[in-house]
């Protein structure tokens, strides 16, 4: 370090005299007088240099103390420094804060990152600082931008306070958030010592301080009151954008509102158009700050191609679309179409190129745009390379026609060899020989890969750790492996921009096609990432193209709904209430409780302070009036949204031009005037603009102005106006209904004697008094969305004796509590004794309905006796949902009953009875993958009946559970994952 000058050394003096080392604190004054220096950049160094990291933050200090980071950000806030402070960008102040400080300070408050072999990006920084000061924070950011340092830093800070840090993963499917929880455990594992496990099927190191678990388990651990919330730090959601699933995200905002006050969230998600409005709604909930730290730049830009060729000759066709500035290139686009013409019908030429179906391809067609595809990107040297390919079929049918393609050398392929036998000792003998282990061991030779929902769980994990070490050449999958999997490639290829939905088929929303697209590129390795979408049948339409590419990615919306477990949980755990849950919702966001409460002080304060209502004389049915004027106006606007449409209109002399509400109109006229509006509304706009602003109107507007006031004049009491049912014939009954009703009130306004009263003017009370009913409404219960359907779902659990009339929660009741999923059913079964008769391995089997949810084209063989249980669980789930059905609940009873599959009945009856595996998977068109997820989730349904019959106090049924688990726990279905053994 320099020799410093007499004026630094008095300097360095001066300052440390502000310092008060006992506390390891910086005096108010440094602070200022650093954020006062930030316009010289060369002063504010010099103070840094000069200073000493105290010794409280060194040593560690206590979470709940903000300390240093804290006074310094708040100093930064203080003095309003744009480059220091934060923007607040919501009503609530006090929820949700958009965070951007400066990074002079960073080295010097956090000494910790420099462990990390690369510099922080600026996003990471802002996260970290609010950890250090124990607050929470929402990060948006394209995949592989590096979020994970947050989750790691937030880790090493609970380990620092011996506090506890949760790890969960936000994706829509359960088999997917226990695979992935697996990686995550050994990627923490390696950088963090004491970390545990905890999914459905497996339990590591429960006590560790860092746990790896689904949401299911923490929601169980919340409603029974777990000792490890005690001792919970921070709680961390990955993969947040994921909330929007229909199915699980519901699990997700129970969690998020029960979550105590004491625990801090951060929530890792991709860029998603409304992060401020969701951490607001969880600023409210949990009353603090949330900080919202986003950023758009992607660490390795991408460029989109379109690719046209399919053979030797052609298999240079690769077209620019948008570049890694995110310029759509329609010169691209236009030289892909024509490159694509010269080789198709001239009936194809005739008819351009909109809404090409990319399914008409033969598989001859398929494998020759492959084998050219694939070939051009080994010569280029880009691969690793991700297929993206929407059926699970045609990612078997893809890799499996790709027989002379082989992409590794022969260290490659002894490596691969190696690395598959090591790996599959595990399995006996028969299992390493299943048709799939087989066929895949030669593809993953010659470097080929096939990864999807269907693949063997420890073939799926051999392939993933494969791909990771490079070996994997190319990895046909489908859209799943973009779901949390941080294993990037050179290049990304989609075989179609359509998928099915489960409804029909739709092009890629914006925000799908960016998840997936962003596996395109490996920081540090790569300069771009390189994304190919296929034009294998005709290019694709440059308006689909643009929405795919450049849309906005969909919002994060609540799924919240009501489910019976959690009513009956949360009855019985009376901590909060349904309808507290209920008002606590994202859906319920729009809600701003505070400012209506602060109104409603208001309006209570006005109402003290007006002259009591008089009533008497002519205003002695001013009352009954208020009443006929009110539901006057809730008709006229019913009938508006039915019967008008937004229009423009020009208003006569001083015209304006305005898009008026469905409100604003109250009826449409016989008359008609012809105006040209492109050109009123064209000279409007042009007039808004300064140096037009003085300019006369224009032809048009002066013509239709005129027009306007010679048609009011002529018709001084009013002009006449349409019908809407015998002009307009809309015969619907609630229109012909609003109709009548609004003629009557309209003809009753007549007979008040109120409105001849000298002070009828006056009564500005009921006005007042309106509002403050709205408002009171608003904030009470009864204006929740989901009400209804929760006295409806009341009514259930009452005819099922599941609660009382009270709400208390009866046997039946505290039986469901334990059970996740299909709740009602089991339960039922459970108390009709229908698994009484039945052997250990007959439930197993009756009891995958629950689990299994495809359709298959064989028809399982069973016995009499399972077939006489799968009567009965027809018979609850018919009798169940009419019972819902009579309850209000929109559900028919065919769609209730319908949910429960059979069709893997005779596979796990004869797993649980020992049959191996490459006999059961012959009985079934199921493959092989879902075959062992769906007898692994199985094992958890058992485990929940065995604990339900602990409840009733029937010992012969729970070890009938204990024995039918044991039967299916072995072999291939329940061998170890790789990540955690």
């Amino acid at each position: 370090m320099e020799e410093l000058t007499l004026e630094q050394i008095t300097k360095k003096s001066e300052l440390e005299e502000e310092i008060d080392f006992e506390k390891g604190r910086w005096s108010v004054s440094i602070i200022c007088e650093c954020v006062e220096r930030q316009r010289n950049c060369d002063s504010l160094f010099l103070v840094l240099d000069l200073l000493t990291v105290p010794p409280g933050l060194k040593a560690g200090m206590d979470f709940t103390d903000k300390g240093l980071i804290s006074a310094l950000l708040s100093a930064c806030i203080t003095c309003h420094n744009p480059s220091l402070g934060c923007a607040l960008l919501s009503k609530n102040k006090q929820s949700v804060i958009v965070f951007s400080p400066s990074f002079c300070f960073f080295f010097f408050l956090i000494p910790a990152p420099s462990q990390y072999p690369f510099e922080l990006d600026v996003f990471q920084k802002q996260a970290i600082l609010r950890l250090e000061a124990h607050d929470s924070v929402f990060v948006a950011a394209h995949t592989s931008a590096g979020k994970t340092v947050v989750a790691e830093y937030a880790i090493a800070l609970s380990q620092k306070h011996m506090t506890r840090s949760l790890l969960f993963n936000t994706l829509p499917f359960k088999r997917l958030g226990s695979a992935l929880s697996n990686q995550k455990f050994r990627d923490f594992k390696t950088t963090f010592s004491d970390v545990g496990l905890l999914t459905g099927d497996v339990q590591l190191s429960p006590e560790s301080s860092c746990l790896i678990m689904t949401t299911e388990i923490l929601r169980s651990m919340l409603y029974n009151g777990s000792e490890v919330i005690r001792d919970l730090e921070w709680v961390i959601f990955d993969e947040v954008h994921y909330i929007n699933d229909a199915e699980r995200g519901v699990v997700w905002e129970e969690v998020l509102i029960m979550l105590p006050e004491h625990v801090s969230i951060i929530l890792l998600s991709a860029t998603v158009p409304n992060s401020v409005e969701f951490s607001e709604w969880i600023g409210r909930i949990k009353k603090r700050p949330i900080y919202v730290i986003s950023t758009i730049k992607r660490p390795v830009p991408l460029e989109h191609y379109l690719y046209t060729g399919n053979s030797t000759k052609t298999q240079k066709e690769l077209f620019l679309l948008l570049d890694a500035s995110g310029n759509f290139l329609t010169k691209g686009y236009y030289a892909a179409v024509e490159a694509k013409k010269e080789r198709t019908s001239k009936h194809a030429q005739s008819f351009g190129t909109k809404n090409v179906s990319q399914h008409n391809t033969t598989a001859s067609q398929d494998r020759a745009v492959w084998q050219t595809l694939l070939n051009y990107l080994s010569q280029r040297q880009q691969t690793p390379v991700v297929a993206f390919t929407f059926s699970r079929t045609r990612c078997d049918e893809n890799a499996r026609s790709l027989t002379s393609l082989d992409l590794t050398s022969s260290i490659e392929k002894s490596e691969i060899h190696s690395f598959l036998q090591k790996s599959l000792t595990r399995l006996r003998g028969g299992d390493r020989q299943l048709p799939q282990i087989l066929s895949m061991r030669d593809l993953l030779k010659r470097g080929i890969g096939v990864h999807h929902s269907g693949i063997l769980p420890i073939l799926k994990e051999i392939i993933e750790m494969l791909f990771s070490r490079g070996l994997v050449k190319v990895l046909f999958a489908t859209e799943t492996f973009a779901m949390g999997v941080n294993m990037p490639a050179r290049t990304v290829v989609f075989d179609s921009i359509r998928k099915h939905d489960g409804t029909g088929f739709r092009n890629l929303l914006p925000g799908e096609y960016i998840q997936m697209a962003g596996r395109a590129g490996r920081r540090g390795l790569d300069a771009t990432g390189t994304v190919i979408i296929l034009c294998k049948a005709g290019v694709h339409d440059m308006g689909d193209l643009h929405a795919m590419m450049l849309g906005k990615p969909t919002v994060l919306q609540s799924q919240f709904r009501l489910t019976y477990s959690m009513i009956l949980n949360l009855l019985r755990v009376e901590a909060l209430r349904v309808t507290d849950m209920m008002r606590r919702s994202f859906s319920e966001n729009h809600r701003d409780t505070q400012a209506h409460e602060k109104r409603i002080s208001e309006l209570r304060n006005t109402l003290s302070s007006l002259p009591p209502l008089d009533t008497e004389g002519q205003l002695s049915d001013l009352l009954s009036y208020y009443h006929t004027i009110t539901e006057l106006r809730i008709t006229t606007e019913t009938l508006q949204v039915v019967i008008y449409s937004v229009t423009v209109c020009v208003g006569p002399c001083s015209h304006t031009v305005q898009k008026l509400k469905l409100q604003d109109i109250s009826a449409i006229t016989t008359k008609t005037l012809k105006v040209i509006p492109e050109r009123i509304i064209d000279n409007y706009n042009k007039r808004q603009q300064p140096r037009f602003r003085l300019d006369p109107p224009g032809q048009a507007i002066s013509t239709a102005t005129q027009e306007l006031l010679r048609l009011a004049e002529a018709n001084p009491n009013g002009i006449t106006t349409l019908d809407p049912v015998n002009d307009l014939h809309l015969k619907a009954v609630d229109v012909v209904e609003g109709v009548m009703r609004h003629r009557v009130l309209q003809d009753c306004l007549k007979d008040f004697h109120c409105i001849h009263s000298p002070t009828f003017t006056e009564q500005e009370r009921m006005c007042v008094q309106e509002e403050l009913d709205k408002l009171l409404f608003l904030v009470s219960d009864q204006s929740l969305t989901l009400l209804p359907e929760y006295h409806q779902r009341i009514k259930v659990l009452e005819a099922l004796q599941y609660v009382d009339s009270t709400g208390a929660v009866q046997l039946k009741g505290r039986v469901a509590c334990q059970i996740s999923s299909h709740e009602l059913l089991l339960t039922e079964l459970l108390f009709e004794n229908t698994l009484s008769p039945l052997a250990p391995e007959e439930s197993a089997a009756l009891l995958s309905c629950l689990i299994f949810t495809q359709n298959t084209q064989i028809d399982p063989h069973i016995t009499s006796t399972l077939q006489e249980g799968i009567n009965q669980v027809l018979n609850v789930a018919q009798r169940i949902g009419e019972l819902q059905r009579d309850c209000g609940i929109p559900q028919t009873a065919e769609d209730f009953v319908a949910q429960f599959k059979f069709g893997l009945t005779e596979v796990v009856y004869c797993w649980a009875r020992g049959m191996p595996f490459a006999e059961i998977a012959q009985l079934t068109d199921v493959q092989e993958g879902t075959i062992v997820r769906c007898i692994q989730r199985l094992d958890e349904v058992l485990k929940e009946v065995r604990q339900a019959a602990r409840i009733v106090g029937d010992s012969v049924l729970g070890s009938k559970m204990e024995r039918a688990s044991l039967a299916i726990r072995r072999d291939i279905v329940f061998t170890a994952s790789l990540y955690t053994h």
